[in-house]
């Protein structure tokens, strides 16, 4: 999965592809690259950043989806909390919803991924973007984890959202401390009880700075060793900002376990 932001402010690549024209020709790149699956988002969900106006939202992901999809029958992912921009995210063409709050910021988000019957990401977050890195803490960090996908789960197949359509996301760096993110990777098997897909997003983000060492552009390395680690404890999609390398990667992967990458 490649990242695509289309936001003037995320952490890592914010203002690149806020352009539409950009934001399309990355998306191609990305393809081109090996990409299976293209998330766009049109809100930054950093630490402490604060909520984008729906309309704002709409007016950036909208046209580049009408692009994308008029040049490409990749895969697309919405990346949004918002039930609103989810229906017209598809209306033109995406195939997936992300959302960071697992349906738990906008109750219609189980509707439309119901009425529409798309695939959902559900992903764990502690609080909200704004708030979540205030001092998050947990009696028992994986098993709370896995309450709030059963949860969720139940709500969703309640709602006649089976578990064909359902992938789960542990969500690395949202409402998590430094050695949460790390003992959540170490564990990921801890997840496939749920027998659900497992997606990490892990790309460039700050724990992989080792302390402040390196910065944004300086985590190639460290994404490419947790990506694999996720791999080796059961990750099925991996979102990235980098997918020539996460491909690399990905071959070499399944050459040691006598596969082949398409």
């Amino acid at each position: 999965m490649g990242i695509l932001n289309v936001t003037p402010d995320s952490f890592s690549d914010g203002g690149k592809y806020i352009n539409r024209n950009f934001a399309v020709k990355r998306a191609l790149e990305m393809e081109e690259e090996g990409a299976d699956i293209i998330d766009i988002g049109g809100e930054s969900t950093r630490p402490g950043a604060e909520p984008v106006p729906l309309r704002e939202e709409l007016n950036r992901v909208i046209p580049v989806i009408e692009e994308i999809r008029r040049r490409s029958k990749i895969l697309i992912s919405i990346d949004t909390y918002k039930s609103e921009v989810a229906k017209a995210a598809i209306d033109e063409g995406a195939n997936i919803v992300n959302d960071i709050s697992g349906t738990n910021f906008d109750n219609k988000m189980v509707e439309v991924v119901k009425d529409y019957n798309v695939p959902i990401i559900i992903m764990h977050i502690k609080g909200t973007p704004e708030n979540m890195q205030k001092n998050p803490v947990y009696k028992d960090l994986l098993g709370e984890i896995y309450e709030y996908f059963i949860k969720i789960k139940e709500k969703l197949n309640k709602n006649s959202v089976f578990d064909e359509k359902i992938i789960i996301d542990p969500g690395i760096g949202f409402g998590k401390k430094l050695e949460d993110n790390f003992k959540i990777i170490n564990n990921l098997s801890f997840f496939k009880k749920l027998n659900l897909p497992i997606l990490v997003g892990l790309s460039r983000k700050s724990f992989l700075s080792l302390n402040g060492k390196y910065k944004v552009d300086e985590r190639e390395e460290q994404t490419c060793v947790a990506n694999l680690i996720s791999l080796l404890n059961g990750a099925s999609i991996l979102r990235v900002h980098n997918v020539k390398q996460t491909k690399k990667l990905l071959e070499t992967f399944l050459a040691f376990k006598g596969e082949k990458i398409d």
